[in-house]
């Protein structure tokens, strides 16, 4: 097993997980046990709060609970387990361009990650709405190490040339991307949902953790769950008892003003639904749902339901509870968990 050929690159990850264990919502320098001298760690938190103030998707709440994951993801056992599958070797004089999304705070860093460990060079074309927090995390990697200064290039305008293209977006931008750049060496990615399926004797617990796997990011990202397929007469109301940790939700204007809107258009067109004030649940066939609405239908044999499921694996991101990851992981993913099951690594290695 070859090892990274920079070990100093991969240092610099595992100096950026140490430094984003220290980032919280208190606003005083920690030290420089965090890696960085106070001027470089409040340019940081100035860079989350201003990136609060231009999305306000992007709740402080909310960053920070990204950051922490990260933190988490980028430990020196988790970096470990992640990379030993593979026969690493630097890919020198290789272009990567990355188009990321901005629907999460830092939802593209995974494949900035994945780039940086082969040593390729990375053209970034960033989403508007996610503009500034990863700027600010090249930054401080490139405080922990020169080298990518050079590497990582965030463009604005067309990409010089390049070997490889990961793109993500929406099903339309999708025919865009495979018109402009299907010719190289490409993972695109487009719209997907992710699904729960709960059991007759589910415990309030695993219904408590459903709620983050549901509205952890305002149900923003290809990993909120939006369907659940529930038992035969199971009892809604439990839902709404195991949700209200989030009943908060009113304070938060955008994520009100979609489910004022969604509500008005089912009673307009005489739909039935349920809601409790900041949650509809609707009785639907469909997999994706509009924010502040999940959808949910009855199964009587869980054997039909996975062949049905099965069949909508192309839209689907990832599985909760019965058959699935445990509840309440879904906004967790691990640095081995790929979006829609693409091995990016591998992809890069073996191109």
């Amino acid at each position: 097993m070859r090892k990274i050929t920079n070990v100093y690159r991969k240092e610099a990850i595992l100096q950026l997980g140490k430094f984003l264990s220290y980032v919280d919502s208190a606003s005083a320098w920690p030290g420089f046990d965090c890696g960085v001298s106070e001027n470089e760690y409040l340019e940081f938190k100035s860079a989350i709060k201003k990136a609060s103030q231009v999305n306000q998707w992007f709740t402080e709440e909310m960053i920070y609970l990204a950051l922490k994951n990260w933190s988490f993801n980028l430990s020196e056992s988790n970096l470990k387990k992640w990379l030993s599958n593979y026969d690493l070797l630097d890919k020198p004089n290789k272009n990567m361009f990355i188009i990321c999304a901005g629907n999460l705070p830092l939802v593209g860093f995974h494949d900035i990650l994945c780039s940086l460990i082969l040593g390729l060079d990375i053209q970034i074309k960033l989403s508007k709405n996610d503009d500034i927090l990863i700027p600010a995390i090249v930054d401080i990697l490139s405080f922990f190490n020169e080298e990518f200064k050079s590497k990582i290039k965030i463009i604005n305008d067309k990409p010089l040339a390049f070997d490889y293209v990961i793109a993500t977006g929406s099903d339309n931008s999708n025919r865009y991307f495979e018109y402009y750049f299907g010719k190289k060496p490409h993972i695109f990615r487009k719209n997907r949902t992710s699904i729960a399926v709960l059991k007759d004797n589910i415990d309030d617990n695993d219904l408590i953790n459903l709620s983050h796997d549901v509205l952890q990011y305002y149900g923003l990202g290809c990993r909120s769950v939006t369907k659940l397929y529930l038992p035969e007469k199971f009892n809604l109301d439990r839902l709404y008892k195991n949700f209200y940790k989030y009943k908060d939700l009113v304070n938060h204007n955008k994520y009100m003003n979609n489910y004022d809107y969604n509500r008005s258009v089912y009673l307009l067109e005489q739909k039935i639904f349920f809601d409790n004030g900041f949650l509809i649940l609707k009785e639907d066939e469909e997999l994706f749902s509009p924010v502040s609405v999940v959808n949910f239908e009855f199964y009587s044999d869980i054997n039909s339901l996975d062949k049905k499921i099965k069949n909508l694996s192309k839209d689907i991101q990832c599985r909760i509870g019965v058959g699935g990851l445990p509840f309440g992981s879904a906004q967790n993913p691990n640095l081995w968990d790929y979006a829609d099951g693409v091995d990016t690594l591998n992809f890069i290695i073996k191109n």
